[in-house]
Protein backbone atom coordinates (compact mmCIF):
# COMPACT_ATOMS: atom_id res chain seq x y z
CA UNK A 1 0.00 0.00 0.00
CA UNK A 2 0.99 3.34 -0.31
CA UNK A 3 -0.31 6.94 0.95
CA UNK A 4 -0.07 10.12 -0.70
CA UNK A 5 -0.59 13.55 0.60
CA UNK A 6 -0.52 16.85 -0.91
CA UNK A 7 -0.16 20.28 0.43
CA UNK A 8 0.84 23.57 -0.12
CA UNK A 9 -2.07 24.71 -2.40
CA UNK A 10 -3.73 27.76 -2.51
CA UNK A 11 -4.51 31.34 -3.81
CA UNK A 12 -1.85 33.14 -6.18
CA UNK A 13 -2.25 36.53 -8.35
CA UNK A 14 -1.13 35.81 -12.32
CA UNK A 15 2.78 35.33 -12.54
CA UNK A 16 2.80 34.05 -9.21
CA UNK A 17 5.13 31.39 -7.65
CA UNK A 18 3.96 28.04 -5.45
CA UNK A 19 5.10 24.67 -4.27
CA UNK A 20 3.62 21.54 -3.89
CA UNK A 21 4.69 18.98 -1.93
CA UNK A 22 3.49 15.28 -1.75
CA UNK A 23 4.56 13.48 1.44
CA UNK A 24 4.69 9.56 -0.08
CA UNK A 25 4.91 6.34 2.55
CA UNK A 26 4.29 2.94 1.83
CA UNK A 27 5.98 0.15 -0.24
CA UNK A 28 8.88 1.11 -2.26
CA UNK A 29 8.72 -0.66 -5.44
CA UNK A 30 5.11 0.91 -5.79
CA UNK A 31 6.29 4.37 -5.96
CA UNK A 32 9.36 3.96 -8.24
CA UNK A 33 6.80 6.38 -10.95
CA UNK A 34 5.49 9.45 -9.44
CA UNK A 35 3.98 12.33 -11.12
CA UNK A 36 1.13 15.36 -10.45
CA UNK A 37 -1.75 15.46 -12.28
CA UNK A 38 -4.30 18.59 -12.30
CA UNK A 39 -8.28 18.26 -12.78
CA UNK A 40 -10.87 21.24 -13.59
CA UNK A 41 -14.46 20.19 -13.37
CA UNK A 42 -15.89 18.72 -15.75
CA UNK A 43 -12.45 18.29 -17.69
CA UNK A 44 -10.12 15.03 -17.69
CA UNK A 45 -7.87 14.93 -15.44
CA UNK A 46 -4.21 16.06 -17.03
CA UNK A 47 -0.69 15.05 -16.47
CA UNK A 48 1.44 17.98 -15.41
CA UNK A 49 4.73 16.70 -14.39
CA UNK A 50 6.55 12.53 -13.86
CA UNK A 51 9.46 11.38 -12.75
CA UNK A 52 10.30 7.80 -12.84
CA UNK A 53 13.48 5.23 -12.66
CA UNK A 54 14.78 5.73 -16.27
CA UNK A 55 15.45 9.00 -18.45
CA UNK A 56 14.61 12.78 -17.16
CA UNK A 57 11.34 14.33 -16.00
CA UNK A 58 8.36 14.98 -18.12
CA UNK A 59 6.31 17.55 -18.40
CA UNK A 60 3.31 18.90 -20.13
CA UNK A 61 3.81 21.47 -22.95
CA UNK A 62 1.46 23.91 -21.22
CA UNK A 63 4.26 23.96 -18.46
CA UNK A 64 7.77 23.80 -19.55
CA UNK A 65 9.66 26.01 -18.57
CA UNK A 66 7.50 27.11 -15.40
CA UNK A 67 6.69 23.91 -13.53
CA UNK A 68 9.46 22.03 -11.64
CA UNK A 69 9.34 18.58 -10.51
CA UNK A 70 11.85 16.73 -8.05
CA UNK A 71 12.03 14.21 -5.05
CA UNK A 72 13.48 14.98 -1.38
CA UNK A 73 16.68 12.37 -1.58
CA UNK A 74 14.60 9.95 0.22
CA UNK A 75 12.25 9.73 -2.34
CA UNK A 76 9.24 10.25 0.49
CA UNK A 77 8.46 13.76 -0.84
CA UNK A 78 7.61 15.24 -3.87
CA UNK A 79 7.41 18.40 -5.31
CA UNK A 80 6.12 20.84 -7.64
CA UNK A 81 7.86 23.87 -7.61
CA UNK A 82 5.47 26.11 -10.15
CA UNK A 83 6.30 29.75 -11.55
CA UNK A 84 4.60 31.85 -13.58
CA UNK A 85 1.40 31.13 -12.86
CA UNK A 86 -1.62 31.57 -15.20
CA UNK A 87 -5.59 31.17 -14.35
CA UNK A 88 -5.50 28.62 -16.89
CA UNK A 89 -3.35 26.57 -14.47
CA UNK A 90 -6.29 26.66 -11.90
CA UNK A 91 -7.27 23.37 -10.85
CA UNK A 92 -7.11 20.77 -8.54
CA UNK A 93 -3.63 19.45 -8.66
CA UNK A 94 -3.18 15.75 -7.35
CA UNK A 95 -0.10 13.67 -6.76
CA UNK A 96 0.13 10.24 -8.44
CA UNK A 97 2.45 7.15 -7.67
CA UNK A 98 2.80 3.73 -9.77
CA UNK A 99 5.15 0.79 -9.85
CA UNK A 100 6.09 1.51 -13.80
CA UNK A 101 9.89 0.50 -13.80
CA UNK A 102 11.30 2.75 -16.67
CA UNK A 103 10.90 6.20 -17.65
CA UNK A 104 8.04 9.11 -16.70
CA UNK A 105 5.08 8.96 -18.22
CA UNK A 106 1.78 10.07 -18.04
CA UNK A 107 -0.17 7.21 -18.73
CA UNK A 108 -2.78 6.72 -16.44
CA UNK A 109 -2.96 2.69 -16.16
CA UNK A 110 0.66 3.06 -14.49
CA UNK A 111 -0.45 4.89 -11.88
CA UNK A 112 -2.20 3.01 -8.88
CA UNK A 113 -2.23 5.52 -6.54
CA UNK A 114 -3.53 9.39 -6.08
CA UNK A 115 -3.93 11.66 -3.39
CA UNK A 116 -6.69 13.67 -2.24
CA UNK A 117 -6.07 16.55 -3.95
CA UNK A 118 -4.56 20.30 -3.45
CA UNK A 119 -6.59 23.24 -4.71
CA UNK A 120 -4.49 25.70 -6.73
CA UNK A 121 -6.67 28.86 -7.80
CA UNK A 122 -4.70 31.79 -10.15
CA UNK A 123 -6.10 35.06 -10.19
CA UNK A 124 -5.68 37.50 -13.34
Amino acid sequence: QVQLMESGGGSVQDGGSLTLSCAASGITYMRYLMGWFRQVPGQAREGVAAIGREGGPLYADSVKGRFTISQASDKNTLFLHMTNLKPEDTAMYFCAAGAWVRGATFDRDQYQTYGQGTQVTVSS
